[in-house]
């Protein structure tokens, strides 16, 4: 390995497949890092094969939480044909008069994770009504 950083070629196809099934809440994370745990061997350690194969959400985030070009806040609406009580994102330029466009930004099945939060940022900064809920 070059430098300590892992190239895709040294990890199996089974550590991918066993992440498919973490990510897709088809193992438990306790179960993940248990089988995980079997491909760490020799130079490629657990927390190597770990930063490597999860999202790292906070060094990719463009729009900070709290930029004043934002009013961002957590909004909670009732889905009585879908999940019950819904946390949401709710975010539009601070400067925002009359009708703007909106968009729902919907999130893979990680939940509203900081990435998802931030690309509902991004939409806002662009002259948008954003909602990103938490499904």
């Amino acid at each position: 390995m070059n430098n300590g950083a892992i190239k895709k070629e040294e990890i199996k196809q089974e550590v991918f497949d066993l992440y498919d099934d973490y990510a897709h809440n088809r193992v438990s994370r306790r179960e993940f890092m248990e089988k995980l745990s079997v491909y760490a061997v020799g130079s490629i350690t657990l927390p190597a094969l770990m930063s490597f194969l999860m999202p790292d959400y906070v060094h990719a985030i463009q729009v900070k939480a709290d930029d004043p070009r934002l009013k961002s806040e957590y909004v909670h609406y009732n889905s009585a044909k879908g999940g019950g009580d819904i946390k949401a994102l709710l975010s539009q330029p601070a400067d925002a008069k009359g009708k703007l466009g909106g968009i729902i930004v919907v999130h893979e099945n990680r939940g509203l994770n900081p990435h998802i939060e931030d690309v509902a940022r991004r939409a806002a900064l662009a002259r948008f009504i954003s909602i990103a809920p938490d499904a």
